[in-house]
């Protein structure tokens, strides 16, 4: 953390969201497996383990004065996409069988890039 409050974070409001996501989750104790995992289906922004089940996570980030907050950002086309990810790369992962869900981590930043809130969502997505 920088002496005046921000994290250090990447540039880009997209980016520095997922980051302080990435952070966040590993502190609620889950293992990163991957970050934005592609399939021809979708992309999913962090997948995680959270014991013996997996996690795949949508990062939603809103600077200060958008619109909406965050987690308003989910629409279903992208949910739909989310959940044909997840199963492909339990697929290629050969754990079709394994517990699953999607979460939405929604992310605000000031508008100098500071945290001000990040909150997750679990099971965001039903369908799972």
């Amino acid at each position: 953390m920088a002496p005046d409050g921000r994290l250090n974070l990447p540039p880009g409001a997209g980016r520095a969201g997922e980051a302080a996501a990435t952070a966040h989750l590993v502190k609620l104790g889950l293992r990163i497996l991957a970050r934005n995992y592609r399939t021809r289906e979708g992309e999913i922004d962090i997948v995680a383990a959270d014991g013996e089940g997996f996690v795949f996570a949508e990062v939603k980030t809103r600077r200060t004065g958008s619109k909406g907050a965050p987690e308003e950002g989910l629409t279903r086309t992208k949910a739909n996409r989310i959940i044909s990810a997840a199963q492909a790369y339990l697929e290629a992962a050969g754990q079709a069988d394994a517990q699953w869900r999607i979460d939405l981590v929604a992310v605000e930043l000031d508008r100098s890039g500071r945290l001000l809130r990040i909150e997750v969502f679990e099971n965001a997505v039903m369908g799972t």
